[in-house]
């Protein structure tokens, strides 16, 4: 093996890069397996690190699932952050195909975060469910300032019991649409976005 070969495969990941590894095994074992079936020796010997080091980063089992749930929402939340003053109709597409692009290429992580409900765990299921509560204000906030919608949340209630709705329909899509594969992305966009107009309307 050449020398500078041999570096490279010796090289120390930085504590960010190791966590990143770690995290991107655990989203793939969750969403294999039920959260009881998964084992932190698994986690380690598929990364190739000892069990104390993984221990070093996530004291438990618990706080290690709840990072998995943390780091699939942030990027959920970052991909689909509303543009300021496009309307919401015309970024709807958009921001659809670039949530289930997101869904395609990361489909483990995808199906680790929702995973996290059937968590016997209350505290992994706070941490579910408070993601879940980001996700809907997100859209609230671009829907009310959006000048097509935002006069529909003067007196509507409904509109937060709509969103949340949208949200648990568009899970379940993407879930089955991961098990089947039976629809092209570009209709299952469109599925998903005329049930979000139509709920609205």
């Amino acid at each position: 093996m050449p020398a500078n070969q041999g570096e490279r495969a010796r090289r120390r990941l930085s504590t960010e890069e190791r966590r990143e590894q770690l995290l991107s095994v655990g989203a793939r074992l969750f969403s294999e397996n039920p959260y009881d079936d998964v084992w932190i020796e698994q986690v380690a010997e598929i990364a190739g690190v000892s069990r104390g080091l993984l221990y070093h980063y996530f004291p438990n089992k618990r706080d290690f699932f709840a990072a998995v749930v943390e780091r699939e929402s942030g990027r959920m939340l970052r991909m689909t952050a509303a543009v300021p003053g496009v309307p919401v109709r015309e970024q709807l597409a958009a921001g659809l195909d670039t949530y289930l692009a997101y869904v395609q290429a990361h489909a483990h992580g995808f199906r680790a975060f929702h995973r996290a409900d059937a968590a016997g765990d209350q505290a992994v299921r706070r941490v579910y469910h408070r993601a879940l509560a980001a996700q809907e204000q997100q859209i609230l906030a671009a829907l009310a300032a959006d000048p097509e919608f935002g006069p529909a949340f003067e007196g509507a209630p409904q509109v937060r019991l709509a969103v949340r709705g949208w949200l648990a329909f568009t899970t379940a899509v993407c879930l089955e649409w991961l098990r089947d594969g039976e629809l092209t992305r570009e209709q299952v966009r469109d599925l998903c976005a005329r049930a979000l107009l139509g709920v609205l309307a």
